[in-house]
């Protein structure tokens, strides 16, 4: 597989083109935001890490029968994936409060939800990622009735397999945001899963393992990542 251009540079990855118009590479950089990008580090070892964290749940995920744009590992810091048509929409479960939710509606962190929640925010920094229903994504063109019922249900698929995946390593699933896209027709979990973009604590402990160390300055923020990825048996 040969690798081509630089087609999109985000705040943590690059995507680059290669010879096959259906796959892409995508590159785990060492570079760690928040606030929307306001704020960006380098963290050592972090592309590593998330490459390999992200290679190790989805290939759990499709085991459990959930189709994902990753199709192998490449090396430390990139993998091969399918070329999706993107949807501009994040989908977040949340189990427990934490966040966003907290701030919105006041609740107390940590409590937990029963059911989990559901949501929808546009892909939009400029905007910050607003917060935005089914009728605003199909009125708007981003994605059809259609696609919105199978992202929801692929989400809450993926809430299952990966809650009771974190809880036997001794982990809360508390939330997670997941995009989807499209390919050949079919929608596909897409970009990557790894503590940036969940959140994760200790079970007994409540430590904060994900990315909110970064956010709130708690430090040790790889050691963190991996530990989880140790609790879990990823190769690093």
């Amino acid at each position: 597989m040969e690798k081509r251009e630089e087609l999109y540079r985000g705040k943590a990855k690059s995507v680059y083109t290669t010879d096959d118009a259906d796959r892409l590479i995508l590159l785990f950089r060492n570079d760690t935001s928040a606030f929307d990008g306001k704020r960006i580090e380098q963290l050592d070892r972090k592309g590593m890490v998330n490459n390999k964290f992200n290679a190790f749940i989805m290939q759990k995920l499709e085991e459990a029968g959930i189709p994902t744009q990753f199709d192998k590992l490449l090396g430390d810091n990139e993998c091969l994936v399918k070329k999706l048509e993107m949807i501009p929409v994040e989908c977040v479960v949340r189990n427990y409060a934490a966040g966003s939710l907290v701030k919105r509606l006041g609740i107390e962190e940590g409590t937990k939800l029963n059911p989990y929640t559901f949501e929808l925010f546009l892909k939009d920094d400029a905007k910050g990622d607003p917060f935005i229903n089914e009728s605003h994504v199909v009125a708007f063109g981003w994605g059809t009735a259609e696609q919105l019922v199978r992202m929801k249900e692929l989400s809450l698929k993926v809430n299952e397999v990966l809650s009771k995946l974190f809880d036997d390593a001794g982990l809360l699933l508390v939330d997670f945001k997941l995009e989807f896209g499209v390919f050949h027709g079919q929608i596909v979990l897409g970009d990557e899963f790894s503590p940036d973009g969940c959140r994760l604590w200790d079970k007994e402990t409540r430590k904060k393992m994900d990315k909110d160390r970064f956010r709130q300055g708690l430090g040790d923020v790889i050691e963190a990542y991996e530990e989880v990825a140790k609790r879990l048996g990823v190769p690093l």
